[in-house]
């Protein structure tokens, strides 16, 4: 084997213990002690955001819709979402590694390094937004308490806790995000139903119901914005997956992921809605978290907004643990905790700019979320009709990065893998629209419906079916061959 192999014999077998210290790795059937129900709190964690009461407070502001658009939309969107989430996270089960891991049979070894440094990019974003939102519910809970008011030196202070707390907790592995998961689930439940019996008790009800309907075009656009978070979390599916025995249910990991997400995704997104009737500047607001101590009493806002702060950083700390695994598929050769390391840097500077230099916090985040979604569409088209062909992964070939490689096809790339990648990321552009950039088909249909994430996912789905198999995959792959009746062997 060459240097650049990175054999599964090469690591000893980990004992399951505090700190994980497997990496790319396959995990050996053995280790699969995991269980399906553990999949809902580490998707209800993935969403205790505040975010989410911004984002439904700007279907009202924004989209103009009202409140049985806003459930409408809060429905949808966790179940169209989290349930591609839930579908990709199979392969972990059946190929026992991290998701860019087993991208690695898809793409090639070298093809993948494309999409794995989009999507490894692509998280700088997302764990630069939960930093600054946990430092923003830091600054406001010490307002509220003390009176202090923010300034540059205590936002500093503040990233620099909230991503150091994210490293310790992602550096752990995923022994302590369960236990986290677990316990944080319980918290924020309980006092989510406190603010929720204060909005019953507190709001206009009148006010909420008469507003006007909005247009079916920026309903299917909401659903689109609040779907893109979940999309986001498509990769990383596998990774909280691997350690389940290759028995598992299918279809259990998929409702048990919808039903995670979606607990925590519906009556947030409701609850914002409520709240910017009452507070109808919400959804423009530069400070995202601020507004809850000024809707609701200290004794619910504060012990809310410090649950909603361990639930930030347990995104965080799941993002920068995939990350972790990215940065390896890259061929970065350090540890997973090191290339954690790498994540939690980038996520404090560009922490610091948003909150210091941008001068629209939610405008950047919905910017961001609209790209972040056709960034990893791209890949969730290839990879799920790959995942369609296929029943398992060669682990010794995902670990050999070099010729010798069962994946290594043409150079190191599957050039139908890689073809359509590229051409549904550059067509889900041409339907896209932020705040500083504009497709040519930005204006279509599909466009103004915000549906061009949507339309990468079918581009690069329907291009790599259509483009034929390359002959390496099927090599790579155990086949079954009769040898008498009744019989067959693998070769």
């Amino acid at each position: 084997m060459p240097p650049a192999a990175e054999t599964a014999a090469e690591i000893p077998a980990e004992a399951e213990g505090a700190v994980e210290t497997r990496g790319l790795e396959p995990v050996p059937d053995a280790e699969r002690t995991g269980h399906v129900r553990e999949l809902f709190p580490t998707w209800v964690a993935a969403n205790i955001s505040v975010l989410l009461l911004t984002m439904g407070a700007g279907l009202i502001v924004f989209n103009g819709l009202n409140f049985w658009q806003a459930l409408v939309v809060a429905t949808a969107a966790p179940i169209l979402s989290y349930g591609i989430v839930g579908l990709i996270s199979i392969a972990g089960k059946r190929g026992g590694s991290p998701g860019m891991a087993l991208s690695r049979a898809v793409f090639g070894q070298r093809g993948n390094l494309f999409p794995g440094s989009l999507i490894w990019v692509a998280r700088w974003g997302w764990e630069t937004i939960n930093a600054v939102t946990g430092a923003y519910a830091v600054l406001t809970v010490l307002d509220l308490l003390f009176g202090i008011e923010s300034n540059t030196a205590l936002i500093v202070i503040t990233l620099l806790l909230f991503v150091a707390c994210t490293f310790l907790v992602s550096g752990l592995g995923i022994n302590a995000l369960r236990v986290c998961s677990k316990w944080s689930t319980y918290l924020f439940g309980a006092f989510s139903v406190l603010v929720l019996v204060h909005l019953v008790a507190n709001t206009d009800w009148s006010a909420v119901f008469d507003k006007p309907a909005g247009s079916t075009a920026m309903m299917i656009a909401g659903i689109g914005t609040i779907a893109a978070g979940g999309i986001s979390w498509v990769p990383s599916g596998p990774d909280f997956t691997r350690y389940l025995p290759r028995t598992a249910s299918s279809k259990a990991m998929v409702g048990t992921t919808i039903g995670g997400a979606g607990i925590v995704v519906l009556p947030m997104v409701l609850m914002g809605a409520v709240m910017a009737v009452a507070t109808p500047d919400l959804a423009s607001a530069q400070d995202p978290v601020s507004f809850i101590g000024e809707l609701l009493p200290t004794w619910i806002s504060v012990p809310y907004l410090l649950i909603a702060l361990i639930g930030m950083l347990l995104i965080n700390s799941m993002s920068m643990y995939s990350a972790g695994f990215t940065a390896q598929t890259l061929g970065i050769k350090v540890s997973r905790a090191a290339a954690v390391s790498v994540n939690a840097v980038i996520s404090l500077v560009f922490g610091f700019l948003l909150m210091v230099v941008a001068t629209s916090f939610i405008g950047s985040f919905i910017s961001f979320l609209t790209l972040l979604a056709v960034a990893f569409s791209a890949w969730i088209g290839v990879f799920g009709v790959d995942m369609l062909r296929r029943r398992s992964y060669d682990g010794v070939a995902l670990m050999d990065t070099g010729r010798t490689s069962a994946y290594w096809y043409r150079g190191g790339f599957a050039w139908q893998a890689m073809t359509a990648w590229a051409v549904a990321l550059v067509a889900g552009l041409l339907f896209t629209k932020v705040d500083w950039f504009s497709g040519p088909l930005a204006s279509s249909w599909i466009g103004e419906n915000g549906l061009g994430w949507a339309a990468t996912i079918v581009v690069s789905g329907v291009l790599y079916a259509v483009l034929p198999r390359d002959r390496a995959r099927v090599a790579a792959e155990p086949v079954d061959v009769p040898v008498a009746a009744g019989e067959s062997v693998s070769v």
